[in-house]
This record gives C-alpha cells, sequence and structure tokens, in this order.
C-alpha cells in the first residue's frame, strides 16, 4: 500500500539546499508563511475541485529522516553536519489551513496556507504541490466528463494508461470524488473504499471455442452482475444475438453489454432495439474506448442509447490539459511578533502574488442559495453581512462589483496546529457526496465547457490597499 512508504525524500533537490542554507544563515526558525494556488482552470473551465489533501495529511504525519536518507545527503558532500542533525531529530511543528477536499475553487485562492518554522514550511513545497494538484486535477477532469453525461454512471477505466502506479491509485480516487461510480482500479477500493468494477476483455472471448459459449460461461460464474463484451466479432450480427440468447436463458440479476468500438450512436441505437425487441428493457449498454467528456455530450446529442461510460486514459492523465499549475509562494514572514507581508512582482500581471497572512471566504445570496463571489481577505478581517459589501478586482480595476443580500463562509479549516493534526478527514463517500452538492450551488453559466461565465474572487479593500502598496514600494 503506497501509504505505507516513506515519501520523505520525494522532493525537489532545491528543498534541500535551501534548507542547508536557511540553518547556515540563521534565519531556519524564523517564522514564514506560504500558499498554495494556482493560475489557471484546466481546458478553460468554469472552476476546479480541490482534492488530495488526505494524502498530504498522511505525508506531513509520517515525515522524517531515515538513517539511510541521512547517509545519501551526506555522500553528496555538500551539506554541513549541523543540517544533516537537524534533519535526523526533524519534527514538523507548522500550523496548516486548508480547503476540504471536494470543494469548487477558483485561480489565485489559498488552497493551502503553511505557517511556520522557515526551514520546514518551505520543505514541504514539492510534496503539497504534487498531492493537491494531481489529484485536483484528475477530480476537475471527472466532474466535467460526469456532468457531459447528464446523469449516467461514468466508470473510471484508465488505471493500465495512467502515468505510473501512484497516478492510477490516486486518480482513481480523485475520479469517484469528483463523481465517477467507480474505478477498475482494484488496488483503489481495497485502500479507499472505490468501488471496483469491470466486465471483461476481449481474450475472455476469444479464448473460448464460440462467443456464445464465452457468454454463458461468463453468465454462470457472475449471475448477478452479467455484462457481456459484444465487439469481439460483430456487434449485430453476432454479438449482441449471443448475448440476448444468455440472458434469456439464464436471466442475470443485472445484464448488460459493452460495446468497445465501432460507431458508438449507431451501434448503441440498433443494439437497443434489438434487445427491447427480446424483452430486454432492464439490460443496461456501457460504452467504452478514448471517451472524453466532448465525445460522450456529442453522443448523447445524437441520441446514442448509451446508459453507462466507460472513461479511461483521456480522464486517468486528463489529456486535454495535464497539467494544473499550482504554486506555492512565501505571503509574509514574522519579524519580533508582527506579520510583514511579501510580494512575488512580475511583469506578468497574473504572476503577481497576494501579499500577507489570507483566507478566503465564499459569498452565497441568501435567496437561491448559488454562490455568487469569492473574497480573499487579510487573517483578522470579517466580511459583514448586514450590509453591503465591496468587491476589488485583484487587477486593479476599482471597485468592480458590490455584493448584498448575502452570507459568507470561510473556505479554509484548520489541519494542523504547530504540527499536530487535528483535523479528521471524512469518508471518501462523504467527501464526493460534499463534492456533488457544492457543484450544484454554481450557477449553470459556471458550468459550460465552452466560454464559461467568470466567477468573481476578488480582494477586500485592506488586502487590495496592501497589494498595491507594496507594488509602488518594488517600482524602479
Amino acid at each position: 500500500m503506497i501509504e505505507r512508504l516513506n515519501l520523505t525524500m520525494l522532493t525537489d533537490f532545491y528543498e534541500l539546499t535551501m534548507a542547508n542554507g536557511y540553518l547556515a544563515k540563521g534565519c531556519a526558525e524564523e517564522i514564514a508563511y506560504f500558499d498554495l494556488f494556482f493560475r489557471k482552470i484546466p481546458d478553460n473551465g468554469g472552476f476546479a475541485l480541490c482534492a488530495g489533501l488526505e494524502q498530504l495529511i498522511g505525508y506531513l504525519n509520517n515525515l522524517k529522516f531515515e538513517q539511510d536518507d541521512i547517509d545519501y545527503l551526506r555522500a553528496k558532500g555538500i551539506f554541513s553536519e549541523e543540517f544533516l542533525c537537524y534533519l535526523m531529530t526533524f519534527k514538523f511543528e507548522c500550523d496548516v489551513w486548508a480547503v476540504p477536499e471536494g470543494t469548487p475553487v477558483f485561480p489565485g485562492e489559498p488552497l493551502l496556507t503553511v505557517r511556520g518554522p522557515l526551514i520546514q514550511a518551505q520543505f514541504i513545497e514539492t510534496i503539497a504541490l504534487l498531492s493537491i494538484c494531481h489529484q485536483s486535477l484528475i477530480a476537475t477532469k471527472a466532474n466535467r466528463i460526469v456532468r457531459a453525461a447528464k446523469g449516467r454512471a461514468v466508470m473510471e477505466f484508465g488505471t493500465r494508461r495512467a502515468h505510473g502506479t501512484s497516478a492510477a491509485i490516486y486518480g482513481a480516487r480523485a475520479a469517484y470524488i469528483g463523481g465517477c461510480a467507480g474505478t477498475s482500479c482494484v488496488m483503489a477500493e481495497r485502500d479507499f473504499k472505490v468501488p471496483a468494477m469491470g466486465t471483461m476483455a476481449h481474450s475472455w472471448v476469444q479464448i473460448f471455442p464460440t462467443e456464445y459459449e464465452a457468454f454463458e460461461s461468463y453468465a454462470q460464474l457472475y449471475p448477478e452482475n452479467t455484462v457481456l463484451l459484444v465487439d469481439t466479432y460483430n456487434v449485430l450480427k453476432s454479438g449482441v444475438p449471443n448475448a440476448i440468447k444468455v440472458f434469456q436463458e439464464y436471466k442475470p440479476k443485472n445484464m448488460g453489454i459493452r460495446i468497445d468500438s465501432g460507431d458508438m450512436t449507431y451501434l448503441s441505437k440498433k443494439a437497443r432495439a434489438m434487445l427491447d425487441a427480446a424483452g430486454l428493457q432492464d439490460c443496461k449498454i456501457v460504452a467504452s474506448n478514448s471517451l472524453d467528456e466532448n465525445i460522450i455530450r456529442d453522443l448523447i446529442d445524437q441520441g446514442a442509447c448509451v446508459d453507462i461510460f466507460g472513461v479511461g486514459e483521456r480522464l486517468i492523465t486528463s489529456r486535454s490539459e495535464p497539467v494544473l499549475g499550482g504554486v506555492y509562494k512565501l505571503s509574509a514572514i514574522e519579524v519580533n511578533g508582527v506579520i510583514e507581508p511579501k510580494i512575488k512582482i512580475s511583469e506578468n500581471v497574473e504572476k503577481i502574488t497576494n501579499p500577507g497572512f489570507k483566507k478566503f471566504f465564499r459569498l452565497y445570496d441568501k435567496d437561491t442559495q448559488k454562490a455568487i463571489a469569492d473574497v480573499i481577505t487579510l487573517a483578522d478581517e470579517e466580511i459583514p453581512e448586514d450590509q453591503a459589501y465591496e468587491l476589488f478586482d485583484p487587477g486593479f480595476i476599482w471597485k468592480r462589483k458590490i455584493a448584498s443580500n448575502f452570507y459568507a463562509v470561510k473556505m479554509q479549516k484548520r489541519i494542523f496546529k504547530k504540527g499536530e493534526c487535528i483535523y479528521d478527514s471524512p469518508p471518501i463517500e462523504e467527501i464526493r457526496n460534499y463534492c456533488a452538492l457544492q457543484v450544484n450551488t454554481l450557477w449553470e453559466e459556471l458550468l459550460r465547457f465552452e466560454n464559461p461565465h467568470e466567477y468573481y474572487v476578488d480582494l477586500s479593500k485592506e488586502l487590495w490597499e496592501l497589494k498595491n502598496r507594496l507594488i509602488k514600494e518594488f517600482q524602479y
């Protein structure tokens, strides 16, 4: 099980060279604040979904350097003995706030905020980005595919196409959070309670003397759930007729056929008519073969008679956009107990960071219960709900929107307090249900695949003014 591995050394080398440098320069124990956020929604969508927090918690709870790690670093010949001794007694002591898994999120929002000794808060950058960005990417893609299916079940079938073992297992977990009904990955069910599903391969059909005998044997073995792959030879001339014969003879409790090639719309329509004529209206039709949200949407628009979609490579790899561009940036340090904000300046406006120790709120319309805007604030701010509230555009356009008749929800939760985990990760079924409820709070215009409505993510006046002041200070 991947969870049992010590992943401490799964890090970028510069995390170690910087840590060694911080200790050498006497600033290792200075209190620093870091934010993890992303800049662009995958596939030009309207929102992303946050996932991967449970795995990050597991890493932080078990963060320690083994003797083999120390020996390896000593052999590099560039790290001080003081630093190696520090690593031998390393103990994570940071505070962490995070957005719960399954939450819709938007660019610039701090999905994770870390406060603690600089040497520690900096070191976890790599694994934080790896854990949060990968699963958030797959959960987001899965949700797009599930929404395209319009209520039809989607099964994640990508294990054999994933970019490595952990990508397969954690990708299956993220896909389930995003709304998939289950996965082909057995380890994902064993370790994360994601329902494992599957039918048969073409080799099962080919190994028997006839297609009928292959179907008959499968029905005898699995009478509770008999799904037959009908495109090994000819879908309409042999596959569906043989499936019908077996279904009528053995009457399985749940039955279905899977089509894995050819014109899905044409074949599913013809197959549906044949099944119905045989009195098998309850028989489900499963479609697979390099599907994604766009193909599924087209199939449904064309009237394809598909009840379940099996989606593999284009989901588990998020093939259309395989990276969520997350970043982990310093936002403040503490000097004699006073928070001193830090900002990164860039000629690219989208790369200018939001300074200071922050949190963010989601504003919901009191009448519709729909999300109307997010507001990033400084950590000590609250949002009054009994009066109109001005939102300030982070692109420096003054007073873009005024919110009224709303209630505000703080989106981050405290996860670690001085290195001790104080948060219980919910069961995955609860995360999945929460995700569906949260997506339902978004306006339909935001759910469009093409040119979705832009969701407001603005700054409080105090944060907006702080950011502008710091930008002016660094103008040369």
